[in-house]
């Protein structure tokens, strides 16, 4: 049973001043499995202080010195790999390979991060002026509950390489995952005060850091509805805004694809994380005259989907992270239905011989038009619109048909066809016959799917600002 009542403040856990306690419940056995006790506005102010205390220093390491401290974090999270792939699991049910991969993508992060900062000019002359690139200042940090460690880690890489101290705030919703990094990272011994992580809500934590004037930049991955509060409530000191937020990625097949690669990728895309994942690529863009087809493919492939016990490898599916998530996707199931689309699989309720757990049936929607609620808005569960296109041209304005534009998917036999539709699409991100992104090319949203770009040398330059001396 876990017990977590403590923040990391200024290189040590110290516990909370806040008193409000939630259970953490296994979403796979609907068990409590441990409480949390959140922190408050106070604690929040005691982050702040320590990481302003700690960037006078921070601000004036060298470069060789902040490749150091990448290194230190890199071994440390390396070496809790396994503890961060098992809080995952166990704490919001995501399934093993998927928690693999993040787990292991949290210690690259600081590799990936040392690679640029080496190669990086934090000096350059432009015309007669000397370009300085300085640390912006204390930078806060917010991640997400389905990625808690990844987006941490790839976060704080970026910051530590600016030369930025930072105040983490992690969703509630994570404390296992939350609880076993902040070990790790602590091994590292980095010097007191460069990175604070507290757990607490959005409503008091949240708000305080956003609206400090000790807070310099702001780096968000989560909901747009959140990111719009935060930068509000940034607005008044001029913070520096990083937002990765709500998608509703189209995955286009075009009419050459070689269905037997490219379905059992876009289903991979859709169902990523349990569909819990803002680059899960929730539309399906299929020609017309090849749709019979692919929905019977999807359908038997759908079918044959393992939704069970999180723990086992063989396991496509896990729950949903609580009963909240739960009820809302079912919720969007019946207003599919409502509005007129086609269920094709799947459906309310549990999968058969699922009698607890927050399990969803993998739910796939033929028929779909774009005014549909399923074909708008971020589900954030297991659920496939189909939708159909006449040609290339209706293919694009379909995907571009929707207020975000974080991450879509083309799948063709034509590199230099899908390379033209790329462009044409209002995506941070096109991948193109494949799912895995590129961890040092820049990641981030157009429209409501966010503000500023993450990873490699774009991560690295978001925490950073230029100044200009000139003289004669």
């Amino acid at each position: 049973m876990w017990k977590i009542n403590h923040s990391y403040i200024d290189g040590a856990f110290v516990p909370v001043q806040g008193n409000e306690t939630v259970q953490c419940i296994n979403p796979a056995t609907e068990e409590v499995i441990g409480t949390l006790t959140l922190a408050d506005r106070e604690d929040a102010k005691h982050a702040i202080a320590a990481a302003s205390r700690a960037q006078v220093a921070m601000g004036r390491t060298s470069k060789a010195e902040r490749i150091d401290m990448l290194e230190q974090l890199q071994a440390a999270v390396l070496a809790s790999t396994n503890e961060i792939r098992d809080t995952a699991i166990e704490e919001y049910g995501a399934p093993f390979a998927r928690a693999q991969w993040v787990s292991r993508y949290a210690s690259q992060s600081f590799t990936n991060a040392a690679l640029v900062l080496k190669h990086f000019d934090l000096s350059r002359s432009v015309g007669d002026a000397t370009v300085v690139m300085e640390p912006v200042g204390v930078a806060a940090l917010f991640a997400p509950w389905n990625s808690t460690a990844g987006t941490i880690c790839s976060k704080l890489a970026s910051a530590i390489a600016a030369g930025c101290a930072s105040v983490i705030k992690p969703s509630e919703l994570s404390p296992l995952q939350t609880t076993v990094l902040a070990q790790a990272l602590h091994r590292a011994e980095l010097p007191k005060g460069v990175f604070n992580i507290l757990l607490g809500r959005g409503s008091d934590v949240g708000d305080e850091i956003s609206a400090s004037p000790l807070i310099a930049k702001v780096s968000f991955t989560g909901s747009t509805a959140t990111g719009k509060l935060i930068a509000r409530a940034g607005i008044e000191t001029m913070k520096r805004v990083s937002l990765s937020l709500t998608g509703k990625s189209a995955s286009i097949i075009l009419d050459d694809a070689d269905l037997d690669i490219a379905i059992p990728l876009a289903l991979n895309a859709a169902f990523m994380n349990n569909g819990q994942a803002c680059v899960a690529g929730t539309r399906l863009l299929v020609p017309r005259t090849h749709a019979e087809d692919i929905i019977n493919r999807v359908k038997s492939l759908v079918g044959a989907m393992v939704v069970g016990n999180p723990q086992d490898p063989a396991t496509a599916l896990g729950p949903l992270v609580n009963r909240a998530q739960f009820d809302r996707v079912q919720a969007f199931i019946r207003r599919g239905q409502a509005q007129g689309a086609t269920l094709i699989i799947g459906g309310e309720g549990r999968p058969t011989g699922l009698d607890k757990g927050y399990f969803v049936r993998p739910t796939v929607f033929a028929d779909v038009s774009s005014d549909m609620d399923i074909a708008q808005e971020e589900i954030f569960g297991p659920v496939l619109s189909i939708i159909a296109y006449d040609s290339q041209e209706q293919a694009i304005t379909i995907a571009n048909a929707s207020i975000y534009g974080l991450q879509a998917y083309v799948f063709t036999r034509q590199l230099e066809r899908a390379q033209r539709l790329a462009t044409q699409l209002q995506a941070g991100s096109v991948l193109i016959n494949r799912i895995s992104p590129e961890l040092l090319a820049p990641f981030g949203g157009v429209k409501q799917s966010g503000v500023g770009r993450e990873f490699g040398v774009f991560g690295l330059e978001a925490f950073l600002e230029a100044k200009s001396i000139v003289s004669d």
